[in-house]
Parts: C-alpha cells; sequence; structure tokens
C-alpha cells in the first residue's frame, strides 16, 4: 500500500499541470493636473477606469500637480477604451500601443488645464524618462 501511495505521489509531482496564463504590461498614464489659471493641483485624486471591466487605478497629485498611474494590461487589450477622471472632470481614452512590442514602454502623458483634457502622447516618453530620473518639471 504505501508503494502505490510513494507512486502515486510521484506520478502526481511529476505530471505537468495544465493552466492559462495571461500576461500583463505596465500602461502608464501620467500628466499634470493644473487649474484654469495654470496653477499645480496637489492632492487631487486621479482616476483611471477600464471600461471594459469597470476596473481602476488610482493616484494622487503631487505637489507639483504631477501624478503617475500604471496599469496592468495585456497584449488584447491594444484598442481597449478607457477613462480618466479628476474631480468632476473625465475624459475617454484609448489604450495605443503595438501588442508585438515588448521592450518598450506602454503608455500616455495627459494633461488637465482647467477644464480641459489634452493628450500629449509625443511628450510620454521624456516624461516617464524625467520622472525615472527623479526630475518632475
Amino acid at each position: 500500500m504505501t508503494r502505490a501511495l510513494v507512486l502515486l505521489v510521484l506520478l502526481l509531482v511529476t505530471v505537468p499541470a495544465a493552466a492559462d496564463h495571461e500576461v500583463y504590461y505596465r500602461y502608464v498614464v501620467l500628466g499634470y493636473v493644473k487649474d484654469a489659471r495654470g496653477k499645480p493641483v496637489p492632492g487631487q485624486e486621479v482616476e483611471l477606469a477600464r471600461d471594459k471591466t469597470g476596473f481602476s487605478y488610482l493616484a494622487d497629485t503631487d505637489d507639483k500637480g504631477f501624478f503617475v498611474i500604471v496599469a496592468r494590461l495585456g497584449d488584447e487589450s491594444a484598442g481597449e477604451a478607457l477613462t480618466l477622471r479628476a474631480g468632476a472632470s473625465s475624459t475617454r481614452l484609448v489604450a495605443r500601443f503595438d501588442p508585438g512590442n515588448h521592450t518598450d514602454e506602454r503608455g500616455t502623458r495627459v494633461d488637465l488645464e482647467g477644464l480641459r483634457w489634452i493628450e500629449r502622447t509625443a511628450w510620454f516618453r521624456s516624461t516617464l524618462a524625467n520622472f525615472m530620473a527623479g526630475d518632475r518639471r
């Protein structure tokens, strides 16, 4: 009996388990929140919501009005609708990235100036690099 039990345990341990794993990557949304006069709004809660799932990610602005939100999106999320909110103001975004590119950072820069949202995709990489280096202008 113990020999059969040992063989059964060895069989269970050596047989690979079938599992599906979805790989997620960082999708970074960052930017500045400023009032209508162009002054930073510190301590403002900013929320990024995935419209498909309703799951949201939160951040607060720092003393310069800067925020960073890191979402987890898989390759299949390319083109997914997102909603960015700060206070009573919101805007719709689309997760734009190349699902075959797993080396470049994925994300966008979005600034709120007064009540106007401005997406500045061309500024994303430099803003992220400055943030990572500790320089937030």
